[in-house]
């Protein structure tokens, strides 16, 4: 997680189809949660409130790694949340931090993990991950 630059957020769309974008992720905190800046008025918001079931993954071509997590997202619009999960190069995208950014935080549920470099490689005859569920 700590070496890909970007992540996936998976959603599910009121049609029941499954929707992919690229994310840049805040590190996870001392409790795994992920947290992701957005617009208050991108699909992805309506998504959530309709659906909070999220997976996010990771990947590291060099290492041939990579990590999904299951959870569940929720919406934080908090001014003092939002000051400490910021990022300056985002000015461009969020304007006016108080109408037109909002938080993403997805709870982990369950973790999967493969990194090939290191020799996590799963299960050799199901080819299942490793997998951390959560409390």
């Amino acid at each position: 997680m700590a070496t890909a630059r970007y992540a996936a957020l998976i959603t599910t769309g009121a049609n029941g189809r499954i929707n992919v974008r690229t994310m840049d992720p805040f590190p996870p905190d001392a409790d795994m949660v992920i947290w992701f800046g957005t617009n208050p008025r991108s699909r992805k918001v309506r998504e959530l409130r309709r659906n909070p079931r999220v997976t996010i993954y990771y990947f590291d071509p060099v290492a041939q790694a990579y990590v999904s997590i299951q959870g569940t997202a929720r919406l934080v619009n908090d001014r003092a949340e939002k000051a400490r999960r910021w990022k300056d190069e985002w000015k461009a995208f969020y304007p006016d931090r108080e109408k037109s950014y909002l938080l993403i935080a997805v709870k982990p549920e369950r973790l999967e993990v493969i990194n090939v470099k290191t020799g996590l490689t799963g299960d050799p005859n199901t080819w299942d991950p490793h997998t951390v569920i959560f409390p």
